[in-house]
């Protein structure tokens, strides 16, 4: 039901309906204000959910400050104030926020809120709460965030707090980091104005909330959704305080309605905000701690996740550019509301085509971890600070330690070379400060202001993965920055090796042309951890094993779910974020020795003299014992293949012996739904042992190609441990006996019209058997991700000679 229109006398320079405001109206309604009207007007009918509220305009507050002289109070408060001295930058916030705050409003505003708030709660089935948000007209633009920089408050009831409300808004425009925040980025204080949008309260207290992002913030990469939630008010997820589950979704999957999850994991959700019973302003919410049982738990189900997603998607179009997106459950009704939209403001502004590469060198003491923020590095002193207030003790180029920081640290942080956090997630303010400065930081490690003491010299790496470390001790930095838009033709496909998800959509951005090895078993190992059979004979365990299996699988039905689900995922987010190419997965290649290491895996695992030659590749598939488990492996490919529309998923088979043994897997293969030719299925074959090369005829009737294993073909060749130090000096893919190996290999599948590629580490390391690859026409050559431009340049250069 729409809004009943307001009384004739009130002039919309003073208070509209979001409904009646759009994107057009930023510099009247503020960049929030503008955002929810657009959405109300335009996606509506894609399904998007807005609470209905009203918003007073900026001629308005700019009115208000000029009929009670405070515009002129405030001028001299500011003229001259050096923002980089926090203790001045305090006191100045401190004494424009008293005068706005204890300032009644001007007579035309108040008289217009009263009479339009009272439109608005009449509107309302039954009695309910209110939002009140800042707005201000340099708010949510495409070239600065502003982020979190002014104030909201929740939970707000009754018209006297609903006017104290807008009073608090309206002074939260000098906020210490708002006023630092305008100086840095050249915005005269004067010029910017503040809008008060006041909407119905969405229950999340009773449900779930959190952000999205319709591009990854840590690679750019923008062919999945990005979503946060956590139990209670949204506020708690955006403040940093409460770590949140992180969920990744396909766009491709999603717009095809397709099952386009890509990962799911459960955030520690160890706290959520709620409404108190007082009602004060300010004093309406507060945080408790949840359930240990519903930590475990993911505290959205995938069909609001999808939904979610496609509201990102639809925000996205309309806007035409990446998104930031907050959202909120309502525990009442069960619907899902947007209840802010504004553009993404790292990656829209990061350079094209430039690939800056920021890593520690070497390696020392690990001291905590905790989720990367920035694919960076820094150094620095600790400093561990408790309050914004203590900030004048920080020096530019120290490592900022804190429980979780506010935007009220903004004017601190610009400063830091690395920070850590105890608390906080991925989408919390810090975080998205952090991106926005390019300063890296290490959040949610639970004890960081515990554990480092001050003044220690560290290290903070976030290039590693998802998972941040803080190392001890100064590591050196070494940056390098590589244009990669104008990289010339080479007449071999250049494909990369990957094999952990989690950087996955950070390579897809470097040139490339499809995964010529994604490794099974590199998954298995990060995002499972657990032997397949000890999760298919779970009850079977020892105590204290199934304990600790039963904890890793809580937020999962069945220990076969966990398995096929996280298989699906790792695989799933390396396909996706290689969408444009072919991704060839390998069939996971355990040794017995590393299967053992996997947790309930030495019950499982025969204890063998020479692992490298035993119990491994096609005869562990084709074999009775773990035929289950391998059932486990093609439920996951079919799935993605068939259901999820992966199909530049490829099958490659390693460590195939004899033919029979690859007869006996396609066949096993084909009854779990992975029949090849069917559905554009492709299924090579790892050339590693002198047999397949010499034999290469026979093996190549039953598969589409063959990856060559330089690794391997040579240790098998000339008798070479490759995990030996004692005989590597006669390790070498370029001995005339490996080569003769590898051509014949080459000069088969050229013949049959199959494919064939490379995948060891050979052509990483040598640039002379690069060349001779190409001269002997290698369909690809996959290469580690660090060697790829590199390479692709030097062939390139050798063709043009």
């Amino acid at each position: 039901m729409s809004l009943p229109t307001l009384s004739p006398a009130l002039d919309r320079d003073v208070v509209a309906r979001l409904a009646d405001i759009r994107l057009a109206d930023v510099d009247r309604f503020g960049g929030k204000n503008a955002s929810l009207g657009e959405l109300l007007a335009h996606l509506t009918e894609a399904g998007v959910k807005v609470p209905a509220g009203i918003a007073t305009s900026a001629d308005a507050f700019r009115r208000h400050l000029a009929a009670s002289g405070l515009d002129e109070r405030i001028a001299r408060i500011l003229v001259d104030l050096d923002v980089d001295d926090t203790r001045a930058l305090a006191e100045a916030g401190r004494r424009i926020r008293d005068l706005i705050e204890t300032t009644p409003l001007a007579a035309d505003l108040d008289a217009a809120l009263r009479a339009a708030f009272a439109d608005l709660e009449a509107e309302q089935a039954g009695p309910t709460s209110w939002a009140v948000r800042s707005s201000a007209t340099a708010e949510d633009l495409p070239d600065a965030s502003f982020a979190g920089q002014q104030e909201t408050f929740l939970g707000i009831t009754g018209i006297e707090n609903v006017l104290d409300a807008v009073r608090k808004v309206f002074a939260s425009l000098y906020n210490d980091r708002a006023i630092a925040y305008r100086v840095h980025h050249g915005f005269v204080h004067a010029e910017v104005a503040i809008s008060a949008g006041i909407q119905r309260m969405v229950r999340s207290d009773l449900a779930a909330s959190g952000v999205m992002f319709t591009v990854d913030t840590e690679s750019g990469f923008d062919g999945a959704v990005f979503v946060t939630s956590a139990y209670g008010l949204g506020e708690g997820v955006v403040q940093g305080a409460v770590n949140p589950d992180e969920f990744y979704v396909g766009k491709a999957g999603l717009a095809a309605g397709r099952p386009a999850i890509l990962k799911r994991g459960v955030g520690a959700k160890a706290l959520k905000m709620v409404f108190t019973d007082d009602d004060r302003v300010g004093e309406t919410t507060a945080f408790v701690e949840v359930d240990h049982a519903e930590r475990t738990r993911l505290s959205l189900t995938d069909d609001e996740v999808h939904a979610l997603a496609r509201h990102a998607l639809a925000i996205e179009r309309h806007y035409g550019r990446p998104m930031d997106i907050e959202w909120a459950k309502d525990g009442l009704t069960g619907e899902l509301f947007v209840v802010q939209a504004r553009p993404e403001t790292v990656v829209s502004r990061a350079g094209a085509g430039i690939e800056k590469h920021t890593v520690a060198v070497g390696r020392a003491t690990a001291l905590l971890t905790g989720r990367a923020i920035g694919q960076r590095a820094g150094s620095g002193s600790v400093a561990v600070l408790t309050d914004p207030s203590d900030m004048h003790a920080f020096r530019s180029g120290d490592v900022l330690v804190a429980d979780m920081t506010d935007p009220d640290w903004e004017p601190i942080m610009k400063k830091a070379s690395a920070i850590i956090t105890n608390r906080g997630g991925r989408t919390c303010h810090a975080a998205i400060i952090a991106r926005e400065l390019g300063v890296p930081a290490v959040v949610g490690t639970g004890t960081a202001t515990s554990d480092l003491a001050p003044g220690a010299e560290v290290t903070v790496s976030c290039a590693e993965g998802e998972t941040g470390v803080v190392y001890a001790g100064l590591l050196p930095i070494e940056v390098t920055t590589t244009a990669v838009d104008s990289l010339p033709a080479v007449g071999t496909k250049l494909m990369m090796n990957v094999g952990n998800p989690e950087l996955a959509f950070a390579q897809s951005r470097i040139p490339n042309q499809g995964v010529g090895l994604a490794r099974m078993e590199f998954i298995i190992n990060r995002q499972i951890g657990i032997h397949p059979r000890a999760l298919l004979e779970l009850t079977s365990q020892p105590a204290g094993v199934r304990a600790e299996i039963e904890q890793g699988i809580a937020a999962y039905a069945s220990p076969r779910e966990f398995f096929v689900q996280r298989l699906v995922e790792g695989i799933g987010t390396i396909a996706t974020a290689f969408a444009d190419h072919p991704v060839i997965i390998r069939l996971s290649d355990f040794k017995s020795n590393e299967y053992a290491h996997l947790l309930g895996g030495k019950a499982y695992e025969p204890d063998e003299e020479n692992p490298m030659i035993g119990f491994r590749g096609a005869s562990r598939y084709a074999s009775e014992s773990f035929a289950e488990a391998f059932a486990l492996e093609c439920e996951a490919l079919r799935y993605l293949r068939d259901e999820m529309g992966l199909v530049n998923i490829r099958i490659m088979v390693p460590f195939v012996r004899r033919v029979a043994e690859i007869e006996a897997v396609l066949e096993i293969m084909a009854s779990h739904g992975l029949r090849r030719g069917v559905n554009g299925l492709q299924i090579v074959m790892m050339c590693e042992i002198p047999s397949n090369a010499l034999n290469a005829d026979a093996f190549l009737d039953h598969v589409d190609g063959f990856s060559i294993g330089s690794n391997d073909l040579t240790q098998l060749t000339l008798g070479v441990d490759r995990d030996s130090a004692l005989v590597a000096s006669a390790f070498d893919e370029r001995d005339p006996a490996v080569l003769r190996l590898v051509e014949l290999a080459i000069t088969a599948c050229r013949a049959r019209g199959k494919y064939v590629g490379i995948c060891g580490q050979g052509p990483s390391d040598h640039p002379d058997f690069a060349d001779w690859l190409v001269s002997l026409g290698i369909e690809s050559m996959s290469l580690n991700p660090d060697t790829v431009v590199e390479t692709w340049r030097r062939l390139a250069s050798s063709a043009a000679a």
